[in-house]
């Protein structure tokens, strides 16, 4: 496997610490040890991939699904559990520009979509995923930022999105929010929750369906053999009709070669404290449900979950090794005592890292792979992958059993993205951007 960060990054220091780890066992998912046929070969075992066995078996399809390490190892199973609008990184002025009106529209209608397929799912299925919010809060950090809140409102409503609430500075701890905001925008649209469950029932559910998981069984080659795909793992190998790549952040280079250069892989981390008391929640006054998060480029993202623990993460981190680690945690930590300075003494028990996924384009991919027959591939949601992944995992589906997608599927996720400059070196354009972003923010 051809990764472009150094081996550290995919080995167990970034997720040593993950506070899902504690909430729910792993299952017990075999080894690929033999040959295996499947109607459909899956790569990767997090909500693209989860989402697209469990659509694909439901409706009788063969499916083998292989994931390099252990259950909910990647970034579905580590981070901050935010069931929200987004998958994509630009303004609807952008993707109009590129796409036109109507793919535009489109791609925020499969938001909206996006996060529906999610509570359907959890009902569904019966997945108890320690769900809580009501939609998600974003707040503004600088008074500008809250002055642009009523355009944001006003083209929400122009796409046919539900209609938010505004929140004045002044308001702001009446609704259980103090902290450093010059005001808010709540969309009454996601919620959160705890991503391993809601992984890990998934799975259960596809697994019910007749969909082999398969664990420690990294894809090592694919290749086109005749009509059929053949991917190799160490210990065994599937040939099957089509292959589904859901591997984002985590891609390789060469599985297949048409992934290089065409996704870029950025670090996000996650502190989590021990359970609040109310007193410290007084002290701080928040003692909102909602997810939130504030409108710096380099985000923070935070929520108050239904055991009292406070889950605090930011975007960052350029480097990876076990002094790298080190920093970004400490940073981290830095923010969180900066933003809610009642919060200071309170520990923070839990603390981990992951890889989240940016495409050039800033829009999520799904879709077929060019001259390659059978072979389809999901990535790139920019740090909103519960919500979008598993949507392109079920459009996967569709295109996979080749079905015309009912739901929303914008021509800007089908367009081909283009690859990023310097190739494997690519992730050396971070701290320039980085630092862009950082100016912005101020």
């Amino acid at each position: 496997m051809k990764r472009i960060f150094p081996g550290f990054t995919y080995g167990p220091g970034p997720r040593t610490g993950c506070w899902w780890d504690e909430t729910i066992a792993a299952p017990d998912w075999p080894v690929l040890d033999q040959p295996v046929q499947a109607d459909v070969a899956i790569i990767g075992g997090g909500f693209t991939g989860m989402s697209a066995a469990l659509h694909l078996s439901e409706r009788g399809c063969r499916v083998a699904l292989l994931e390099a390490q252990t259950p909910g190892w990647g970034a579905s199973g580590r981070n901050g559990g935010f069931c929200c609008l987004g998958g994509a990184k630009t303004s609807d002025a952008a993707l109009t520009r590129e796409f036109g009106q109507e793919a535009a529209q489109d791609y925020r209608l499969s938001e909206c979509a996006a996060v529906d397929l999610v509570d359907q799912l959890l009902h569904r299925l019966n997945i108890d995923a320690d769900r809580h919010s009501k939609g998600e809060t974003m707040l503004a950090h600088r008074p500008r930022d809250a002055e642009r809140f009523k355009h944001e409102a006003e083209q929400m409503a122009r796409n046919g999105e539900p209609e938010p609430t505004l929140i004045k500075a002044a308001d702001l701890a009446g609704h259980g929010m103090n902290g450093p905001f010059h005001g808010a925008l709540t969309t009454p649209v996601g919620f959160a929750l705890n991503p391993r469950k809601y992984l890990f029932g998934l799975a259960q559910a596809a697994m019910a369906q007749g969909a082999q998981l398969f664990q420690q069984s990294p894809a090592t080659t694919l290749q086109r053999n005749g009509m059929t795909w053949r991917i190799d793992s160490p210990r065994g190998s599937v040939t099957a009709d089509s292959v589904i790549v859901a591997t984002n952040g985590y891609a390789s280079e060469d599985v297949p070669g048409w992934m290089a250069g065409r996704y870029l892989p950025s670090q996000s981390n996650v502190t989590v404290t021990r359970p609040l008391t109310d007193a410290e929640i007084a002290a701080q006054g928040w003692h909102s449900d909602q997810m939130a998060y504030d409108t710096r480029n380099l985000l923070h993202y935070f929520r108050l979950m239904p055991d009292r623990r406070f889950l605090f993460g930011l975007r960052g981190g350029l480097m990876s090794s076990p002094a790298a680690e080190a920093r970004a945690r400490r940073r981290n930590r830095r923010d969180f005592e900066q933003m809610f300075p009642a919060w200071r003494d309170v520990p923070s028990e839990n603390q981990w890292s992951g890889l989240v996924c940016l495409s050039r384009r800033r829009v999520p991919f799904v879709g077929p792979v060019p001259g390659q027959p059978g072979l389809f591939a999901g990535f790139a949601y920019h740090g909103n992958g519960v919500a979008m992944g598993s949507y392109s995992g079920r459009l996967l589906a569709d295109l996979a059993l080749s079905i015309k997608p009912e739901l929303p599927y914008s021509e800007a996720m089908s367009t081909l993205p283009p690859r990023f400059p310097l190739g494997r070196l690519r992730r050396l354009l971070m701290p320039a951007a980085y630092l862009y972003y950082g100016i912005r923010d101020l």
